[in-house]
């Protein structure tokens, strides 16, 4: 331990909580309502974005068809001459323009069907494929397609392929994925029905609650102090949203790992999606990495090259703060800087320090064109003590983002635990140096 520098004495009159590694009898990826609410009706998502693009590739199946026979029309002859003779002159024996016809129909059914009424049933899908397949068969077998060009071959089959490439999208991603996410939302609601109990109990001091002042009982401050418990609620909901993500270790899912052991998870959380969660054994105290991570933020742009940005927007009370942060750019500069504004909540406890955020809105920092503003979901830094060596402690990080943004899926994934593991070693240098200005 550096001299000078008594790091002890940061926990060492800490409030007696028992340990987060402790099993609990049952653990549940569906939270509580009272740390994990549900969307209401209002604002659930009625179309999917797994449904969103299903009606995309509809749309792409009449173009492609579409694009496919103006080409065919204008091989031999004019366009004007093969329209006459494949319209107006029609021969089912001769003329591609029933197949335009089929893919317009399919069109018609499936984005009335799935986009205008938004069925959840297969029924519409079933009887636009089985018209699809039972013209083409038809079409093929009594037709002298074969015999015209190389189009008599290419629309059937890719007009066939699609309509049946459809229907396997509708029925094992669109129905399935949003009877998923149906099942999830009315185990929140249900669970929203009846009390849950609190995950370890733990005191709360007087200090913490803002009472409305009897003076000065204008609207502005009636706002302000709402604000206030707004921004108190959403920081106990992150600090248990977090703490339910540590008691579910054994269902994290390994991604990958660095030359340094550090190791990378995901875990899927409802209405919240993907979360990554980096866990490493530094060899340092807890409460070095507590004081350089979680109790100055605002002092962490000095190390941390993935932020560029970090203010204290407001301190609500001992425990609550509101920040402003601005990612670096990632991924080579593909993904440029994002700025965010969170509510952060950090705790103390004899074995460990905690400090959990999720994405809020302050009146100081609106959006604002320079950046894309991203929008966080329940994570936070955790510093783990050990109880063996307390030169050694374990760092966990749980990230769950959303960059905002036109950006591919697999791109952020990969982007965000590169950032994790550049952090890291951000992290483990800003250790290395404090030890040294210490000795």
């Amino acid at each position: 331990m550096p001299s000078g520098v008594d790091y002890s004495e940061l926990g060492g009159s800490l409030p007696a909580i028992s340990s987060l590694n402790a099993s609990y009898s049952q653990a549940s990826l569906s939270l509580p309502s009272p740390y994990y609410p549900p969307l209401p009706p209002g604002e659930r998502r009625a179309f999917s974005d797994v449904r969103r693009t299903f009606c995309l590739f509809v749309t792409f199946d009449l173009l492609f068809i579409t694009l496919l026979w103006i080409i065919e029309l204008n091989i031999s002859k004019s366009i004007w001459t093969s329209l006459e003779n494949e319209v107006v002159h029609y021969n089912f024996k001769s003329s591609f323009f029933d197949i335009f016809l089929l893919a317009v129909f399919r069109f018609l059914c499936l984005q009335l069907g799935y986009a205008a009424f938004r069925l959840r049933h297969w029924w519409v899908i079933a009887i636009t494929t089985l018209v699809t397949s039972a013209f083409l068969i038809a079409k093929v077998i009594c037709s002298d397609l074969f015999s015209q060009n190389a189009f008599g071959y290419v629309l059937p089959i890719t007009s066939f392929v699609v309509a049946w490439l459809e229907t396997w999208f509708l029925d094992f991603k669109v129905l399935t994925q949003e009877a998923e996410d149906e099942r999830a939302y009315l185990a929140a609601v249900n669970a929203a029905c009846e009390p849950a109990p609190l995950i370890s109990p733990r005191p709360v001091s007087d200090g913490q609650f803002y009472s409305p002042p009897e003076s000065l009982a204008g609207h502005f401050v009636q706002s302000l102090v709402f604000k206030d418990k707004q921004f108190l609620r959403q920081g106990r909901e992150a600090m248990a949203v977090v703490e339910q993500i540590l008691t579910q270790e054994e269902n994290w899912k390994f991604e990958k790992t660095n030359e340094m052991g550090d190791a990378v998870y995901t875990l899927e959380i409802p209405f919240h999606g993907k979360t990554f969660i980096l866990k490493a054994l530094l060899q340092c105290a807890a409460e070095l990495v507590y004081q350089e991570v979680i109790l100055q933020p605002e002092k962490m742009v000095q190390w941390n090259r993935t932020v560029s940005v970090c203010q204290i927007l407001q301190r609500v009370d001992d425990n609550t703060m509101v920040s402003y942060d601005v990612s670096a750019g990632a991924a080579g500069g593909v993904v440029s800087p994002r700025d965010f504004v969170n509510v952060r909540r950090v705790e103390r406890r004899r074995d460990c320090y905690i400090s959990a955020g999720i994405a809020t809105s302050h009146s100081s920092k609106p959006p604002h064109s320079r950046y894309v503003r991203g929008e966080n979901g329940p994570g936070g830094f955790v510093v783990l003590k050990s109880s063996s060596n307390p030169s050694v402690c374990t760092f966990i990080w749980v990230l769950n983002t959303d960059l905002k943004g036109r950006l591919p899926r697999y791109l952020i994934h990969q982007s965000l635990a590169a950032t994790m593991f550049e952090f890291m070693s951000h992290l483990r240098q800003r250790i290395n140096e404090v030890r040294i200005s210490y000795r």
